[in-house]
């Protein structure tokens, strides 16, 4: 096969983080609040802009609370699950490996005696019916190293007596999600919208703020996740105060983000982006005879964190040693030519590729992405077979 000539302008296919808007420049950003305290008005404002546009941009309900807390998207959920977990019984529902995570913190951690871990393999999604989860739930919306969401929230009890704990990062401005189905809500700045790791958010219901009132857990709340001020649910931290100190850069980064989601159109844009992204592999994948999706049904198929399998009659049946080496040096080439970094699969799942799919790549890098992968893939098996 012929190299290809047209490398994408941008190479950057890392799902996190994930690849800055179209058009970023460190000098678009405003640095008012540089050297300045976090806790200063100036600063407060700015956080709280955060707050207001993310509000904006995902049609999050006006009784809902959004807060910046730290340690990312981890931070975000285990506070969540820290302050909200242990009142009811918990189904967690695991199919990617950060699903894994929230269970091993379920179980090991908090060492929650009712709870019911529900884990399947990489490509498919649990059983997703209303009347098996009457208590708590935990889940991932889109998992992150799998490749596969759920479709919506059907399966999700509108009545129901429990709460619902969403892992959203790779979903968040990139698919729709049902806020009257979701309690508490987590995600981080650097993944859909390319913003700097360390910052998460966490969003609470007014369900979830209920119980947070009513409800005192049996373990210690370390400072960083404490949600309560006085044995109540601290506000303060959802209007522009928070936990410990934020960095302003990126606070300052993330709010030109916002900006930029705001100005093209807001979620749909951003959903439209990512669909046509994920379309445009599609085709590619329909047309392969050595790639396809991981997920195995079409409707969960994420439109963020693009994941495939090797699934060329040359090597179905080789070893895990043997695709991990195809992997590689697919990997390896197109780091090389500067095509594309980071697109291997995560370390746990089956070998492949992941490809960030996410709003802020553009759908002309992802088209002059997929013949290189041809090629990689031809060049990598000539690898393989001369070692």
């Amino acid at each position: 096969m012929t190299r290809p000539s047209v490398k994408p302008l941008r190479p950057e296919f890392s799902s996190g983080p994930c690849a800055k808007r179209p058009n970023w420049s460190v000098k678009s950003l405003q640095f008012s609040t540089i050297g300045r305290s976090h806790r200063h008005q100036i600063a407060k404002n700015k956080l709280k802009s955060v707050i207001d546009l993310t509000k904006i941009i995902l049609d999050i309900p006006d009784d809902y609370f959004i807060g910046i807390v730290p340690g990312s998207d981890t931070g975000a959920i285990e506070i969540a699950m820290w302050n909200l977990l242990g009142a009811r019984p918990v189904d967690m529902l695991v199919w990617d490996s950060f699903g894994l995570d929230w269970a091993n913190d379920i179980q090991s951690e908090l060492k929650l005696k009712d709870a019911v871990i529900s884990e399947v393999q990489y490509g498919v999604l649990p059983n997703l019916i209303q009347e098996y989860y009457n208590g708590d739930i935990v889940f991932n919306w889109n998992g992150t190293t799998a490749g596969v969401c759920v479709p919506n929230a059907e399966w999700i009890n509108p009545n129901r007596d429990g709460i619902t704990i969403c892992d959203a990062t790779s979903a968040a401005f990139a698919m729709k999600l049902d806020w009257s189905k979701l309690d508490a809500t987590t995600f981080s700045w650097q993944k859909c919208l390319g913003g700097e790791a360390g910052h998460g958010m966490l969003i609470l219901s007014p369900k979830a703020v209920k119980r947070i009132n009513e409800y005192n857990p049996q373990w210690p709340i370390p400072k960083l996740f404490q949600l309560k001020k006085n044995n109540t649910f601290n506000k303060d931290i959802f209007s522009g105060s928070t936990i410990n100190t934020p960095s302003m850069i990126c606070v300052e980064d993330f709010l030109d983000t916002l900006n930029w989601a705001k100005n093209i159109g807001g979620l749909p844009a951003l959903i439209n982006r990512s669909n046509n992204n994920l379309n445009i592999i599609k085709d590619w994948v329909q047309s392969s005879h050595w790639i396809d999706f991981l997920a195995e049904n079409p409707d969960t198929i994420s439109s963020t964190s693009i994941c495939l399998k090797l699934i060329d009659p040359l090597i179905i049946n080789e070893s895990i040693d043997i695709k991990n080496k195809v992997e590689k040096n697919i990997v390896k080439l197109l780091d090389e030519e500067k095509v594309a970094y980071d697109i291997g699969s995560y370390r746990s799942a089956p070998p492949g590729l992941r490809i960030w799919g996410g709003p802020t790549i553009e759908s002309e890098d992802i088209q002059s992405l997929l013949p290189w992968l041809d090629w990689a893939y031809k060049e990598s098996l000539k690898q393989l077979n001369t070692n």
